[in-house]
């Protein structure tokens, strides 16, 4: 029997802005450990017994990020396949395209086991233990969730009621999924002992999950086999990585696996289990993984206290100061700062959704942006000038493009640059530079083995990223203007 972790990569978590951004989302976050949580969740699925591949379910944009993530933690012994989604339609779209996907490749009778890439499991022994656990009561027919031993009655999450009636091997079938409760109603859950946090997590036979949503969910089945054909007949069959086609995945109902299938089956089980996890889900859960003071002050980074109790500070690239407060949070960004009391950090996203409706670009991105050949980071930036520091990665390439409204000249500060500016191509050695001027075709490669690092300043009446025409690229990008 097959066995696939599938790995669906697609929250922003804009609970933990200004860190979490969405080309930056909360799975590439680093911890204070230095590993971030997508190179966590890979190691854990990847570990596990008898796993063929681990299949990756993420959006398009992100995919060169998490296969150098991946690369990083050693992947390249695990057979990796993705799903790339051209934007985001919640979970059921990315579970039914991932077991369409595994039903053609391994058969029916697959298991698939279903993880989020931003949720953090601590012990390993345990979750591999509850794993073994689901996958013996999902061989006998059942969609099997993940119920996490509450701890304390948590509003936030939702709950899953157990019937403890019925037993199945090391799990029971499910009663019912309930939302997230008030305070009164948790307490009475934990007092219980029946309910458990809904992790998020499952695992299922590939055809019974597919038949499940085909009888519950047929509107998403339907659309999401009708993106899966049209995106195979313009890629062809060599499909280890497919990228899904936009206008066929717009008609795909926007819906979570629990409301589309999980609360409808009939053939339902739960594997309560106690593996230290966490979704993550704020800067206070955030903070929990930072040792404290003798005060109480969790600090990342070069942080002075006086006076000043109970209070989380991220400041990894500049010295923050607290003097005299107490129960806040402090998130220093290059370009952003956080000031939240403890208490209101669920609201954090409100901060994000009136970015986003300002068109604001801290919702979107960081100073420095991470690109399949490398990253660039903006410097400073004024009327009619951009200087960025642009790294590109040993044997990498930008796309062979021409900006209309702006000229860059460029300094390699160190490597070795190979430069065509029109009809010329040229080297450039460390301290050497070049003019780029507007309307010249243009490209810039690092031919060397160490990364290539240049300081690039643009002038022009418009320095908009959307000012780029591309005619060759390595990474598929042709068609993006």
């Amino acid at each position: 029997m097959h066995f696939v972790p599938v790995i669906m990569s697609g929250g922003v978590g804009s609970r933990l802005w200004p860190v979490s951004r969405e080309t930056h989302p909360k799975p590439f976050m680093s911890l204070p450990d230095g590993q971030n949580l997508i190179q966590k969740t890979f190691l854990r699925a990847s570990g596990l017994d008898g796993v063929s591949e681990v299949l990756t379910v993420t959006n398009r944009e992100l995919f060169f990020k998490t296969e150098d993530e991946y690369r990083k933690v050693g992947s390249e012994d695990t057979p990796l396949r993705y799903v790339l989604e051209p934007f985001g339609r919640n979970t059921s779209a990315a579970v039914a395209a991932a077991a369409l996907q595994l039903n053609e490749a391994y058969g029916p009778d697959t298991l698939m086991l279903v993880l989020a890439a931003d949720h953090l499991i601590q012990d390993e022994t345990a979750f591999s233990a509850a794993v073994n656990k689901a996958k013996e009561i999902a061989s006998q027919g059942w969609l099997v969730t993940f119920g996490i031993e509450p701890q304390y009655p948590e509003t936030g999450f939702g709950y899953i009621e157990a019937d403890k009636a019925n037993t199945l091997a090391s799990g029971y079938r499910v009663a019912r999924f309930v939302e997230k409760p008030n305070l009164e109603t948790a307490k009475g859950y934990l007092e219980a002992g029946r309910y458990y946090w809904n992790s998020g997590m499952f695992c299922f036979p590939v055809g019974l999950v597919i038949e499940e949503l085909r009888e519950h969910a047929p509107d998403v089945m339907e659309t999401v086999a009708a993106t899966l054909a049209a995106s195979r007949s313009s890629q062809g069959e060599a499909y280890q990585c497919l990228s899904l086609d936009p206008d066929q995945f717009s008609d795909v109902p926007d819906i979570s696996i629990d409301y589309a299938l999980m609360e409808r089956s009939s053939k339902v089980a739960v594997v309560p289990c106690d593996i230290g996890w966490s979704d993550i889900g704020s800067w206070n859960a955030m903070s929990e993984l930072t040792e404290a003071d003798a005060n109480g002050n969790r600090c990342e980074g070069e942080v002075l206290v006086h006076e000043a109790r109970n209070n989380y500070v991220y400041s990894p690239e500049r010295l923050t100061a607290l003097v005299g407060i107490e129960d806040l949070l402090v998130v220093d960004t290059p370009d952003a700062v956080l000031i939240a009391h403890k208490d209101h950090a669920q609201d954090v996203k409100q901060i994000v959704k009136h970015l986003k409706a300002n068109e604001h670009d801290a919702h979107l991105l960081h100073r420095t942006v991470h690109r399949p050949w490398g990253t660039y980071t903006t410097l400073e930036q004024g009327h009619r000038f951009k200087m960025k520091r642009i790294e590109v990665k040993p044997g990498a390439s930008l796309s062979l493009q021409m900006h209309h409204h702006r000229s860059e000249h460029w300094i390699v500060v160190s490597g070795m640059a190979r430069v065509t500016n029109g009809e010329q191509e040229f080297y450039l050695d460390t301290n050497e530079s070049t003019f780029i001027r507007a309307g010249h075709n243009h490209r810039l490669a690092n031919p060397g083995v160490i990364p290539l690092v240049l300081i690039e300043v643009q002038s022009g009446d418009y320095l908009g990223e959307d000012d780029i025409v591309r005619f060759e690229d390595t990474y598929g990008r042709v068609d993006e203007q």
